[in-house]
C-alpha cells in the first residue's frame, strides 16, 4: 500500500503586494459602517454586510456588533430587516430605549 502524500500550504509563496495599504478586515469595515450611520437613520443587518463588502453576511455583522462595547459605534442603530430591534449586547430594551430616545421608533 502506498501512503497518500499529504500537501502542505507553500509558506514560502509571495504576499499580494498591497501598495502600502493593509486591506481592512470584514470586522473593520462593518465598524466603519456603523459609525457612518447618522442620528434618526437605521440599517438593516444585510445592508451594513453589502456595505461592508460581503452582502450574505448579515449574520455575521450581528455577531460582530455583539462583540462591541465601544460608545462610539452606534449598534443600536442596526435593526433587523423585518423591523425588530433585534439584539443588543446591552440587552433588547436597552437598545429599544435608544431608538426611542432617538425617535425612530414610537
Amino acid at each position: 500500500m502506498r501512503q497518500s502524500q499529504v500537501t502542505k500550504p507553500n509558506l514560502l509563496r509571495p504576499k499580494k503586494e498591497t501598495h502600502g495599504r493593509q486591506k481592512a478586515s470584514f470586522r473593520e469595515r462593518v465598524f466603519a459602517v456603523v459609525r457612518k450611520i447618522q442620528k434618526g437613520d437605521t440599517l438593516t443587518y444585510g445592508q451594513v454586510a453589502k456595505q461592508a463588502g460581503n452582502c450574505r453576511a448579515a449574520r455575521a455583522v450581528g455577531a460582530i456588533l455583539n462583540t462591541n462595547y465601544d460608545p462610539g459605534v452606534p449598534c443600536h442603530r442596526v435593526v433587523r430587516s423585518d423591523g425588530n430591534y433585534g439584539g443588543y449586547n446591552r440587552g433588547a430594551a436597552f437598545k429599544k430605549e435608544l431608538l426611542i430616545k432617538e425617535k425612530l421608533f414610537n
